[in-house]
């Protein structure tokens, strides 16, 4: 049965991928591209005599892998290659073409011949970008000369200074007519790194057209990027999908990467100057992208949070590498990128697992992604110098990963309609459940709408009303207020405020506890309350002060606060220290043409100020003479 299931899984992941029309034709072209790449490729043949030059050269002539010597402490000139040579140390690559991972510099020794009666100009090519320096040196061969410097490239060097424009290194050379030029030629990969001593020879005008054709391959493939991360952004932004953001931003990563690692970068953009850094700078955070677009579209959290840690330790090498870059840890920085690039592949099985859950989309996912490791393999070998370095295999790794992206696309693509699916039959579930208890919604909607007006009613009382007294609070004694003051103010009808305080309300709360404190406001309130009408307005303004606005001229008001000090008077609330009785004072003002009722408050406050200073525990009316 499991096998049944495994079989139906592989069945339907075949047809996903490859119902998509552009995915079968790239799919075909991969496999036959790579097997080329890795079996086809022809090793070109380096001889060892004169090499025999014209004016017609395209490329196809390379030279410089018969005669290596290799500097492990990296400090030679040319007159240290020179007794190398002459001692005959210089000895034949035995790799496909590479040095593979080493320290130091390496030399090459090797000669062309012009037969042509007539001068001869020729553009020798370096054929990898992996390079920090070139130094070429020339003499008549047989002569005995000293040898003079022709070319010193540095990718430290502007762009500007460089003999031939181009984003490899080039450096021409002259032959006079039936002479053999004898060359020597230093390669420096920094302290640690890769060399291909191979140098192909070209006429410059079809170095110039060769050029054309890689830069419009390049175009084409930058372009191609630079469309899916603008697509995926524009979709991002429309259905607000953090996925698309991470793809977008994935896929300029590459035009980075890709960019600077071929040296477009330093010829097109970092033109002044240029530093080794920014390789392994713009690789990280691709690896980083890459590995954060896998974490969120796999969602490896979730479903396999064993190998999301592993994930996590990758990219925290990823955040290191850049610390190296930042550090000037040239050696650190190499380790730490083989590290990275060893890891990748691991994303292929975690992708694997997520299919065998029972995600399709990771199946296609895995595809994509198998295909770039597929192309960093090619470039693994070709370093190493399993495999040799031809155009195929050089531009296989940026073509493999423009492949995984299109794959990814085409993930995405399974994955929206698989959400859109799901979201599809949740409606229709939905919809279905909706027509089955149609009256049952409905009487629970009127049930709820009840008790969402009923809790706005106790909102609005809440948000009007003293919690402690269960009066008018501050905000609501105003705005009652204000209303009840401006009809007056229309009506000619008399008005008058009270404005209460408690009498060493502080001295009842130090002796006898907040508890008995809250109990003689909520008393206070209460007596008030008891000489309040419908058309007054009452309420607490203060932590135990209250103001009383009433609708009644000047003798009615003052007699209002008398009954009132009375009474208050007369609270008594038990406690355990006995009864507690209090006092309070109020001040009084009517209305005079003041604008609003603060103004009118604070004349009230006036009053109450004075009735507190003079002794407290009395009623005092609001003086003129006091404004």
């Amino acid at each position: 049965m499991k096998d049944r299931i495994i079989r139906l899984r592989l069945l339907d992941l075949r047809r996903s991928i490859f119902k998509c029309w552009y995915i079968r034709p790239s799919f075909y072209v991969f496999l036959l591209l790579t097997f080329y790449a890795l079996f086809l490729s022809k090793v070109p043949v380096w001889a060892h005599t004169p090499l025999d030059v014209n004016t017609n050269e395209q490329g196809e002539n390379s030279t410089g892998l018969h005669a290596i010597w290799h500097d492990k402490g990296g400090e030679s000139d040319i007159y240290s290659a020179r007794q190398a040579h002459e001692l005959g140390e210089f000895r034949i690559l035995e790799t496909a073409g590479s040095t593979g991972l080493s320290a130091g510099v390496f030399w090459s020794h090797f000669t062309l011949r012009n037969r042509d009666s007539h001068p001869l100009t020729l553009n020798i090519e370096y054929v990898d970008h992996q390079l920090v320096g070139l130094q070429a040196f020339s003499r008549k061969a047989g002569s005995g000369d000293l040898f003079r410097e022709v070319s010193n490239l540095s990718i430290y060097e502007p762009f500007t200074r460089r003999q031939v424009a181009h984003n490899r290194f080039v450096f021409p050379v002259t032959i006079a007519p039936e002479a053999t030029q004898e060359l020597m030629v230093r390669f420096d990969s920094g302290e640690l790194g890769v060399v291909f001593p191979s140098l192909r020879i070209w006429s410059p005008q079809a170095l110039q057209q060769n050029s054309k054709g890689e830069t419009s391959l390049i175009a084409f493939l930058f372009g191609g990027y630079f469309l899916m991360a603008v697509f995926a952004l524009v979709g991002a932004i429309a259905i607000k999908e953090k996925i698309l953001y991470i793809y977008s931003f994935y896929c300029a990563s590459k035009i980075l990467v890709w960019g600077t690692v071929l040296g477009y970068t330093h010829q097109y953009l970092m033109t002044g100057s240029f530093h080794w850094g920014y390789g392994s700078l713009s690789g990280a955070v691709a690896i980083m992208a890459g590995l954060v677009f896998a974490r969120t579209f796999l969602e490896t959290r979730q479903y396999t949070p064993k190998l999301d840690f592993l994930l996590q330790l990758m990219l925290l090498n990823g955040a290191f590498l850049i610390g190296c870059v930042f550090l000037e840890l040239k050696a650190l920085s190499q380790i730490s990128m083989i590290i990275a690039l060893l890891c990748y592949p691991l994303v292929v099985p975690i992708a694997m697992i997520r299919w065998r859950q029972g995600e399709n989309a990771a199946g296609v996912f895995a595809l994509g992604w198998a295909t770039l490791v597929l192309g960093l393999l090619v470039q693994a070998m070709r370093d190493l110098g399993y495999v040799v370095h031809n155009p195929v295999n050089y531009y296989w790794p940026p073509v493999a990963s423009f492949v995984e992206m299109l794959a990814i696309m085409a993930a995405i693509g399974l994955m929206v309609q698989r959400l859109r699916l799901q979201k599809d039959r949740a409606e229709k579930k939905y919809l279905q459940q909706l027509e089955v208890s149609k009256i049952d919604l409905e009487e629970l909607v009127q049930s709820r709408t009840r008790e969402l007006e009923a809790a706005k009613a106790r909102a609005e009382l809440e948000a009007r009303t003293d919690p402690l007294t269960g009066i008018h609070n501050r905000r609501s004694f105003f705005e009652e207020s204000n209303l009840l003051l401006k009809l007056a103010q229309r009506k000619q009808i008399p008005l008058g405020i009270l404005m209460l305080d408690i009498d060493r309300f502080k001295s009842i709360n130090d002796c006898h506890g907040h508890l008995i404190g809250d109990q003689a406001l909520c008393a206070t309130a209460r007596v008030i309350a008891q000489h309040v009408r419908e058309v007054d307005v009452f309420g607490r303004i203060g932590g135990e002060e209250f103001a009383l606005l009433v609708s009644a001229d000047g003798p009615g008001t003052l007699a209002v606060a008398k009954r009132i000090h009375e009474d208050i008077a007369k609270i008594m609330i038990k406690s355990a220290l006995g009864p507690v009785q209090f006092t309070a004072s109020i001040g009084v003002a009517q209305l005079q043409g003041e604008r609003d009722v603060l103004e009118l408050l604070q004349h009230a406050d006036s009053a109450l100020y004075r009735a507190k200073r003079t002794g407290r525990n009395r009623v005092l009316e609001y003086a003129v003479a006091e404004g």
